[in-house]
C-alpha cells in the first residue's frame, strides 16, 4: 500500500524543465530623456535579460537573453505557474528631475495548463 502512494506522488511534476510546453514574449523598450517627459525612441530590445521563477521559488529559476528582435522563449516546461520578470528604469524614481539608479521589475504571472501548451507572454514594456 505504501509503495502504491509513493508511486502516485512522484509522477506529479512540479513546474519548471523538462516538460513539452514553452513560454515565449517580447521585450520592448521606451527610451524617455531624463525626466520622463519626452519620448525619445522605442522599439524592441536586443540582448535583454529575462528571468523565470518555477512555482514558488524566491529566486530565479532560469534567465535567459532576448534575441535581435528582442524576442525569448523558455522551452521544455512542465504545467504549472510561472513568474517572469525583467528590469526597467522606475519613472517614479524621478527626486528634484533626477532619475534615480534604482531598477524595477516588470513581472507576468503565466500558468502552463496542458501539457504541450505554448503560452504566448506577449510584450513585456520596459523604461529606458
Amino acid at each position: 500500500m505504501v509503495i502504491v502512494a509513493l508511486a502516485a506522488t512522484s509522477c506529479k511534476k512540479e513546474p519548471g524543465i523538462g516538460g513539452d510546453a514553452s513560454i515565449k514574449g517580447k521585450v520592448y523598450a521606451r527610451k524617455y530623456n531624463t525626466t520622463f517627459t519626452n519620448l525619445l525612441s522605442q522599439g524592441y530590445v536586443p540582448d535583454a535579460d529575462v528571468y523565470i521563477i518555477f512555482g514558488d521559488d524566491l529566486t530565479y529559476s532560469e534567465r535567459i537573453r532576448t534575441n535581435y528582435n528582442g524576442e525569448f522563449e523558455f522551452p521544455h516546461l512542465y504545467k504549472g505557474d510561472y513568474t517572469l520578470y525583467v528590469y526597467s528604469k522606475d519613472s517614479a524614481a524621478i527626486v528634484n528631475q533626477q532619475v534615480l539608479p534604482e531598477d524595477s521589475a516588470v513581472v507576468k504571472k503565466i500558468s502552463i495548463s496542458e501539457r504541450k501548451q505554448e503560452v504566448d507572454a506577449g510584450e513585456m514594456i520596459i523604461f529606458k
